[in-house]
C-alpha cells in the first residue's frame, strides 16, 4: 500500500508432517518453527481443495497411505502462506509449488509467475486463472489479457505464466490448475499475488542491505525476516544474426552506479557498471544467464534461456529459510539439463571444493536428498545444529558439462530462539507485518 517495488514477507516454517498410524493409513500433523497463539484455526487442501478447517493442529483422521494424494495445511487468515504439498506415499503424488508467493512489479512491465507441477496420472490440459473469478477461466481466453499472456515451459519443469504490458487492474491472485482423465487439481490453494504499482521509488542499493537482514534471525533469533523483491531479470534481444544482447533489467531504478554481476550457466562470468552485458551472446539452446548487484547477490534473477525453453539451469525454491535447531529442514530446487545428467548434489559454498553433503561426515545420517529431474529436487537436514546454517548450492553434472558453483543458492539460518521478534507472535496481527 505505499506503492514501492520491495514489501516485508513473513517467512511462515509450516509444513505438513506425515506419521505412520494404522495399517495402509498415516496421520497428518501441520508443524511450524515459530510460536502461535491465540488458537489459531488451520486449515487443510487435498489435492489443491480446500479440506477441512480446525482449531487441532493434526488433521481430524488419518488418510489412506495411497500414492496419488498430497496434502498442505495453512494459518487461517495467512492462506498464501501455506506449507508446501506433501506426499503421503512416495513421491510422485499430485501437486503443485509456486516458485513465489507475491510479486510486485511495475506497470508496463513484464511478470514471469511460474510454478513446478506433478501429475500422478498423464496431464490432459493446464492452464493459469485469477483468484477472484467465480468460475477458473484460462488467461489466454480472456479478453482482458488478449496479446499479452504467454505460457511457456514443460511437466515437472517450470511452468510459467508471461503477462506483458501490465495494468494496475492485473493486480490479484493467479492459480495454475491441470487435469488428466480421471483428476482435477483444485481451484482452492493459494497461488502468486501480483501487485502492479505505477510508483517508480527510487532504491539506494547500498541501504538495502539493511533493510533485507536487520531484523534477520541469523542476530536476532527469530523465525521470520524482510525479504526485498528485487525484480531482477535478464531481457534478451536480437542482435545480429544468431546473436543477442543482455541487459540486466529491474522494476525499481537503483543509484549509486551499482555494479552488475553476470553468471553463466551457475558460473561468475563477469562484472560491470553497466546494466547491458559487453559483447553479444551467441543463440544456441544450451546457455542459461542471469545477473545480480553485487552486493546482493542472492537476490540475482532467474536464470533464461537465450533460445528455446531447454537450457541447462538451475532455480531455487527459496532464498532464504530460517528454522529452529533440532528440526528438519527441506531446501529445493528445480533444475534442467540440456543433456542427459549423469550426477547430482547439494554442498555448502563455504568449502574451499564442493563436497557431496551425503558423503560430509558433519552430516552422516543427517542428509537425504529427494525428487526427479525438472521436478522439485530436494535437499533434507535433519536434526538441525546452529553450525548447519550456512549457505546451500546445487550441482550437477553431463558428459560433457557442469552447473558452476558460483551460482548463489539458498541460505540456512538456524537458531536456538523459539521466539519470533522478540515474543511470541499474535498471529493476527502477521497482515500488517507482511503488507
Amino acid at each position: 500500500h505505499r506503492g514501492v517495488c520491495g514489501f516485508i514477507h513473513i517467512v511462515s516454517g509450516l509444513q505438513v508432517k506425515v506419521t505412520p498410524a494404522a495399517v495402509g493409513q498415516k496421520t497428518l500433523t501441520c508443524s511450524t518453527t515459530c510460536t502461535l497463539t491465540d488458537n489459531p484455526t488451520y486449515i487443510w487442501y487435498k489435492n489443491g481443495q480446500h479440506l477441512d478447517e480446525s482449531t487441532s493442529p493434526q488433521y481430524k483422521d488419518p488418510v489412506s497411505s495411497n500414492y496419488e494424494d498430497s496434502y498442505s495445511c495453512a494459518v487461517k487468515g495467512h492462506e498464501d502462506l501455506h506449507s508446501p504439498a506433501v506426499c503421503v506415499q512416495g513421491q510422485s503424488c499430485n501437486r503443485v509449488t509456486y516458485t513465489k508467493r507475491r510479486i510486485c512489479v511495475l506497470k508496463e512491465s513484464t511478470v514471469d509467475i511460474s510454478c513446478t507441477y506433478v501429475g500422478y496420472y498423464s496431464t490432459t490440459s493446464s492452464f493459469w486463472f485469477r483468484s477472484d473469478k467465480s468460475t477458473p477461466e484460462d488467461l489466454t481466453t480472456n479478453p482482458g489479457y488478449a496479446g499479452r499472456v504467454e505460457y511457456t515451459g514443460t511437466y515437472r519443469g517450470p511452468f510459467t505464466l508471461r503477462i506483458t504490458d501490465l495494468r494496475e487492474e492485473d493486480s490479484a491472485g493467479y492459480r495454475f490448475t491441470f487435469k488428466a482423465d480421471n483428476f482435477d487439481w483444485g481451484h482452492s490453494f493459494p497461488g502468486t499475488t501480483l501487485s502492479v504499482t505505477g510508483n517508480t521509488t527510487t532504491v539506494n542499493h547500498n541501504e538495502l542491505q539493511e533493510k533485507i537482514y536487520e531484523p534477520s534471525c541469523q542476530h536476532r533469533g527469530v523465525c521470520g525476516f524482510m525479504h526485498i523483491v528485487s525484480g531482477l531479470q535478464v531481457k534478451v534481444t536480437p542482435a545480429a544474426e544468431g546473436q543477442n544482447t543482455l541487459t540486466c533489467s529491474t522494476t525499481c531504478t537503483l543509484t549509486d552506479n551499482p555494479t552488475y554481476i553476470w553468471y553463466k550457466n551457475g558460473q561468475h562470468l563477469d562484472e560491470s557498471t553497466s546494466p547491458q552485458y559487453k559483447d553479444p551472446v551467441s543463440s544456441n539452446y544450451e546457455d542459461s544467464y542471469s545477473c545480480a548487484v553485487k552486493g546482493h547477490e542472492d537476490l540475482h534473477s532467474p536464470a533464461v534461456c537465450v533460445q528455446g525453453q531447454s537450457c541447462n539451469r538451475v532455480t531455487y525454491t527459496k532464498r532464504r529459510i530460517c528454522v529452529l535447531k533440532e528440526s528438519t529442514v527441506d531446501i529445493s530446487c528445480i533444475y534442467v539439463g540440456y543433456y542427459s545428467t549423469t550426477s547430482s548434489f547439494w554442498f555448502r559454498s563455504d568449502k574451499s571444493t564442493p563436497e557431496d553433503l551425503t558423503t560430509d561426515p558433519g552430516y552422516a545420517g543427517r542428509v537425504e536428498y529427494t525428487g526427479t529431474y525438472r521436478g522439485p529436487f530436494t535437499l533434507r537436514i535433519t536434526d538441525l545444529r546452529e553450525e548447519d546454517s550456512a549457505e546451500y548450492r546445487f550441482t550437477f553434472k553431463t558428459d560433457n558439462f557442469e552447473w558452476g558453483h558460483s551460482f548463489p543458492g539458498t541460505t540456512l539460518s538456524v537458531t536456538g530462539n523459539t521466539t519470533l521478534y522478540d515474543t511470541t507472535v499474535n498471529h493476527n496481527e502477521l497482515q500488517e507485518k507482511i503488507y
